[in-house]
């Protein structure tokens, strides 16, 4: 009979990054879209702070946005997940931004 393995309960002896190249290679890629992604919401923070216009932007949504990033910063530290922690910290920073913009330039 097989048992349930807990996620916390996992063997966490790979290495990151990982000896396996096909594992490394997705460890690389998984870096440079937590970084990339967040940032892709660079030229809407420049345009709000850069015009000091913000109409149409929704300060619900981008609110929700970066409200709903704090769960994923608590898991990335929790379970010391870097590429979960790093990412969600720079898309909170970001829609934070945004909400704020919105907020100060509707």
């Amino acid at each position: 009979m097989k048992t349930h393995v807990h996620p916390h309960q996992r063997n966490r002896s790979e290495p990151f990054p990982s000896d396996n190249f096909w594992l490394w290679l997705l460890d690389g890629i998984v870096m440079v879209a937590g970084v990339l992604g967040p940032l892709c919401t660079l030229p809407q923070v420049v345009i709000i702070y850069g015009s000091h216009h913000a109409a149409g932007v929704s300060v619900l949504t981008w609110g929700l946005y970066a409200i709903l990033d704090v769960p994923w910063i608590l898991y990335g530290l929790a379970h010391r997940q870097k590429p979960i922690l790093y990412s969600y910290l720079l898309w909170c920073t970001f829609n934070s931004l945004v909400a704020i913009g919105a907020i100060l330039y509707s």
